[in-house]
This record gives C-alpha cells, sequence and structure tokens, in this order.
C-alpha cells in the first residue's frame, strides 16, 4: 500500500525568494535602534551584501543585527562565519533583548505593508514556477507550511498569488515551536503518511537528522536556496537529498520519484 506523500516546505529560500525585502526591513528597523543609521533605506550595495549573508539568518530580527554588522564594515565572509559571536556581542553591546527585536522586526513589516502594499508583495517575489506547483498543490490537502516567518506575512504573499492554504496549514514564528517540534506534530497527525520535508537552511535539516524520533522524516534540501557550496558539499556528506528546483518544479518527475 503506498503512503500519502505529505509535503512541509519551508518558505523563505524554497518558495520565496525574500531576501532583498528581509535585508530592507532589517535596515528599517536596525535605523529605530542606532542613530547613525539613519538613511530611510541601505544602499543598494548594502542590499548586495546582506543577500551573501543571507543563508546565515533563521529568524527576521537577525537581519537587523546582521545590517548593523554590514553598515560596521564587517565583511560578508566575517559574518558568514563568525555570526554567532558577532551576535551575541551586538546584543550586549547595545542592550537589545531577542523577543523586542522579533517585535520591532514585525512591527517594521506591518508599516511597510501599511503604507506601500503593492511594493513589499513586489519585494517578496516566489521563485520562478513555484506559484503553479503551489496552486497544483493546493488542490490536495497534502501540504504544510514550515517557516520561522510570522504567518500573516506568509498568507498576505500566498494570497497575492492566488495560493489559498488555510492558516492552520502555516506553521510559523507565532506558533513559538521550532520546525522539529512542528514535525512531530505532522507525524502524529499523519501516522499512515510519508513526511517529505524541503527546507534550503542545512543547520536545520542536521539538526533534524539528530532527532532519533524524527528518523522517519525524508529531508531534502533546497539547493537554489539561502546556502553556500560549503553547504552544499557538506550536506552530501549525509543522508539528506539534495534537489534543484528543476526536480521540484517537474510534475513528471516528483519528489517521490527522486
Amino acid at each position: 500500500m503506498n503512503q500519502t506523500i505529505i509535503y512541509a516546505l519551508d518558505f523563505d529560500g524554497v518558495l520565496c525568494d525574500s531576501a532583498g525585502e528581509t535585508g530592507i526591513t532589517g535596515w528599517k528597523a536596525a535605523a529605530g535602534i542606532w542613530n547613525d543609521m539613519s538613511s530611510p533605506l541601505p544602499a543598494q550595495e548594502l542590499v548586495d551584501r546582506f543577500r551573501l549573508v543571507r543563508p546565515i539568518i533563521e529568524t527576521g530580527y537577525e537581519s537587523i543585527l546582521a545590517m548593523r554588522l554590514l553598515f560596521q564594515g564587517e565583511s560578508a565572509e566575517a559574518i558568514l562565519t563568525g555570526f554567532a559571536d558577532e551576535k551575541e556581542e551586538l546584543l550586549r553591546e547595545s542592550k537589545q533583548r531577542i523577543d523586542d527585536l522579533k517585535k520591532l522586526f514585525g512591527k517594521t513589516r506591518d508599516l511597510w505593508i501599511q503604507n506601500s502594499p503593492d511594493e513589499w508583495i513586489r519585494m517578496n517575489p516566489l521563485f520562478s514556477g513555484i506559484a503553479h506547483k503551489l496552486q497544483m498543490l493546493a488542490n490536495g490537502e497534502n501540504w504544510y507550511i514550515v517557516t520561522t516567518k510570522q504567518e500573516r506575512f506568509v498568507k498576505k504573499i500566498l494570497d497575492a498569488n492566488c495560493i489559498h492554504l488555510p492558516s492552520q496549514r502555516i506553521f510559523g514564528l507565532d506558533r513559538n515551536m521550532s520546525k522539529q517540534e512542528v514535525l512531530l506534530d505532522l507525524l502524529a497527525l499523519h501516522p499512515d503518511g510519508a513526511i517529505y520535508f524541503v527546507e534550503d537552511r542545512l543547520p536545520t535539516l542536521l539538526n533534524v537528522l539528530k532527532n532519533d524520533r524524527l528518523q522517519n522524516i525524508r529531508l531534502f534540501f533546497a539547493d537554489w536556496g539561502y546556502n553556500t557550496e560549503q553547504d552544499k558539499r557538506e550536506a552530501a556528506q549525509h543522508p539528506i537529498q539534495i534537489i534543484d528546483i528543476d526536480h521540484f518544479l517537474n510534475e513528471r518527475n516528483p519528489l517521490s520519484a527522486l
């Protein structure tokens, strides 16, 4: 008997190319903390450099700190390799709390959406071909979004692309659950199904691998997302299926056939 496939899809870096918007929102939020970042928008050069460091961003608030480091002259390479330590130091120096930064980041996005909704949507394009893929999936009830993005932002982007996914199938930052916890819930909801988790962050996939209770989750590494060449090389050393976007989109060669 064939198992029903349940897709658990990350959002940013798998479905949505949000790097530019995330960097600009991070800049706008940072400008409310550090007076020397007074320009309403970052220079394009900083946005381009932010895209290089986007692989180390797990949750949106971290873009505030990454933009601050870039503004201070840190190289993309230094941030990629030392962000954890630099983040903690910057939090101490600025006396900022993570929960407050999360709220600030969300409020900054909300204000952008309120003032320029069409511009905000344009800055969050789905990767080419993704809208059609999701519209096809939406005909069934076998997929979820598992993300660290706030759920209302995911819903706005999906709705703008005529993809109507019920809110209860979007697991985002609001639920205060790790991705591992979400996957455990999906296993409980679909005990007879096969859970396929598609993610572009290697550390997230490696953490799933370490969890014995998630050993039945099939892992797919989205190489078109926010990851590095080193991530791709390392992923190949683990029981993780590396896929490109053509594999993901090709209806004649679905993930179940890989």
